[in-house]
């Protein structure tokens, strides 16, 4: 049986959700939102408040494309306070205050770089050098964490998880937390680098996270493999 498609307005975002993609990924991921999951999140987006706003949700597509992606670190949802979440995984915009957990991920990155602590939590310099910054679950009801974990993005974005496995080699994963950890059964490891610890929060970082060294295994790998490192600097 076919789910109804709510029709509001050729200008509606959330009518027309996949075209805010960038055209390359969403030639990849087509048949994915002609499914009836992909259907329902968007009637549920119609009928209720979420972050990010519509044309920010596939924000992680933005800067390149799928097949040149050289690391994902992927986060759970997105920020639930207003005007945190901006589609980038643990991205803040400019000026907001940076949260717990990516006050942690800096501290990593000063702890095994020496790179300076960054003033600003926004992550766009790392997406524009096809670092994948990519929320498992891509809406979120506001002031409710874990909101929309159940709503079908898991479905979705898994679906990028595996083309990525499929179509690129050598790519670097940085998988924090139990829930991003499970998600190993989508990578193939022979032909690309896992890297797991604790999450970044506050409750976990000291178990694992700070010292993982993950920033630099990860530009380890992609110079044995011929691949530009990322400048992790976001100063």
């Amino acid at each position: 049986m076919t789910v109804n498609e709510l029709i509001c307005s050729s200008n509606c975002k959330i009518c027309t959700l996949e075209k805010q993609m960038n055209p390359s990924w969403l030639s990849l991921l087509i048949k994915e939102t002609k499914k009836d999951y992909f259907i329902k999140i968007k009637n549920y987006l119609h009928k209720n408040k979420f972050f990010p706003p519509p044309n920010s949700i596939f924000y992680f597509t933005y800067h390149f494309d799928l097949p040149q992606t050289k690391v994902v670190i992927l986060g759970q949802d997105p920020y639930h306070n207003e005007n945190q979440a901006t589609g980038l995984a643990f991205s803040v915009p400019k000026n907001i205050l940076i949260p717990p957990s990516l006050k942690n991920i800096f501290k990593e990155i000063n702890l095994s770089t020496k790179l300076p602590i960054p003033q600003s939590g926004d992550l766009t310099k790392w997406s524009e050098q096809r670092v994948l910054l990519l929320n498992t679950s891509l809406t979120v009801k506001p002031n409710t964490p874990n909101s929309h974990h159940k709503l079908g993005w898991y479905t979705f974005t898994d679906k990028i998880l595996e083309l990525i496995n499929e179509k690129c080699k050598n790519v670097v994963f940085m998988l924090w937390g139990n829930h991003a950890i499970s998600k190993k059964r989508l990578i193939n490891s022979n032909n690309h680098l896992i890297l797991f610890t604790t999450h970044p929060s506050p409750f976990s970082a000291n178990k694992g996270f700070l010292g993982c060294n993950h920033f630099n295994l990860a530009n380890e790998y992609l110079i044995k493999n011929n691949i530009e490192p990322i400048d992790w600097n976001l100063n």
